[in-house]
């Protein structure tokens, strides 16, 4: 990281450098306020360490102006004479952290640390605003999508949580994303969480922070991921796979705002908007006893449903045309072409498991196998085995009198059954095979007409 020590003592400047270079950051150093302002837009420094008093003008009074010239940079106060009005000023004014005089290296590092985390947090926000921007969440003009961006304008203005649900694959964390970028909070840290990816023993620990100490392997202090999205937003993907202490305890955060490290006492007060996001059904998973019914009460105060691919294929033209301006923007070359026959294949012969995140990438994969050139049914049939199979009209269909939605059951219907059967009527292992969850397998086997409510398991038997 770059640091930018501003002290009015010049041993103090030279041993805080000295230190932090061995840590491997680049320092540089100022004498005075007056040299501090000039030496923060070149340097444009990741963490700064200004001290209260300097000769002049204080830290305090320059404060501010840091803030406007370079709002990204992380400050540290550090002072000898503070009081609580100083520290209480500071933190108003911006300032991250408040160290106190005579400095000991291990606060000095243990505040870079944490100062370290915001930074990472804040560049990670904005890597992801730049990637998708707000608009990607908004792809499409198919009534389902359209229902989508009307709820994301009307809830993001607000401070309400909001719990996203759909098929992996779909863009909960894009939708996520454009509701934090539509806030009043659009300034502030944008902070993810993904409960799957993270062991079940370190959850609280990555969410909450920890003390140094507090379980083996914790040896110096950590902010967890609330203290980091302080002002902002925390997205809480895969949130039915919290444990049922995790649970416990962002229930009792989200009823008071306030929270504790692991293996600390001191509560600790975070203002922080809470988004979630499950591609599981919570309320059978409240019925199962592994989710608890108050968290979701607290989570789904305005609950956003994103529809799978397959059932808004009209906007698969859109999304390629985003996905090809995004390529542009990202690796500045021309993309590929897609012909409206190629684009009618995408949209009209695959049921697209993998929703738009699979649609993304093929479509990436197609402009790197056909850079700044023409993309033809041919070469999307390439990239996708078998689809060719699905296209077209086959010839008994034209003896088909049926409507389109009986015809389209029908092989809904087989499809089931087929992965039932290998599955050997494994309800779980079906819809793993199906790439969907099993209450959506219930409900289309319902909807179908394959199971009843009284059923305990499935017959083979439509």
């Amino acid at each position: 990281m770059r640091i930018l020590i501003v002290d009015d003592e010049g041993n103090i400047r030279r041993a805080l450098g000295a230190l932090l270079e061995a840590e491997g950051h680049k320092v540089e150093t100022a004498g005075s306020a007056e040299e501090a302002l000039v030496e923060v837009p070149g340097f444009s420094p990741d963490v700064i360490l200004l001290d209260l008093m300097l000769p002049g003008r204080s830290g305090l009074e320059i404060l501010p102006e840091i803030g406007e010239l370079l709002p990204s940079s992380v400050v540290v106060m550090m002072s000898g004479q503070a009081t609580l009005a100083h520290a209480v000023e500071a933190t108003r004014l911006g300032a991250f952290h408040f160290i106190e005089k005579p400095l000991s290296p291990e606060a000095v590092l243990l505040t870079i640390k944490g100062a370290e985390e915001v930074v990472r947090a804040r560049d990670l926000t904005r890597a992801l605003q730049e990637e998708l921007g707000p608009e990607a969440e908004l792809v499409g003009r198919s009534p389902a999508m359209e229902r989508v961006g009307e709820l994301v304008r009307r809830a993001a203005p607000s401070d309400a949580r909001i719990l996203i649900t759909g098929e992996s694959g779909t863009g909960k964390e894009l939708v996520a994303t454009a509701i934090h970028g539509l806030s009043p909070r659009a300034g502030g840290p944008f902070i993810r969480v993904n409960s799957a990816a993270i062991p079940r023993d370190l959850v609280e620990s990555e969410m909450f922070g920890h003390e140094r100490g507090a379980f083996t392997g914790a040896t110096e202090r950590r902010r967890g991921r609330f203290e980091l999205a302080d002002g902002g937003t925390l997205f809480l993907d895969e949130v039915a796979d919290l444990g049922p202490e995790a649970q416990g305890k962002l229930l009792r955060a989200l009823e008071t705002g306030v929270i504790e490290r692991v293996g600390g006492a001191e509560p600790i007060e975070v203002d922080v908007r809470v988004v979630a996001a499950t591609n599981r059904d919570l309320r059978e998973a409240v019925r199962e006893g592994t989710f608890r019914q108050d968290l979701l009460f607290r989570l789904e105060v305005l609950p956003i449903h994103l529809p799978p691919l397959r059932e808004r294929s009209g906007d698969i033209p859109l999304l390629v045309e985003f996905a090809l301006r995004r390529l542009q923007k990202r690796h500045g070359v021309r993309p590929a072409r897609f012909t409206p026959e190629a684009l009618e294949l995408l949209s009209t012969g695959y049921d697209w498991p993998g929703n738009v995140r699979e649609l993304l990438n093929v479509v990436e994969r197609l402009s790197i196998l056909h850079p700044d050139s023409r993309v033809d049914p041919g070469d999307v049939r390439e990239v996708l085995p078998g689809l060719g199979m699905q296209v077209g009209a086959p010839a008994y269909l034209d003896h088909d009198r049926r409507p389109l939605r009986d015809r389209l059951d029908d092989y809904e219907r087989s499809l089931v059954v087929g992965a039932l059967e290998a599955a050997e009527g494994n309800i779980t292992e079906a819809a793993r095979r199906l790439r969907t969850d099993r209450a959506n397998l219930y409900r289309r086997m319902k909807r179908l007409g394959m199971w009843k409510d009284e059923d305990t398991q499935w017959s083979g038997n439509p």
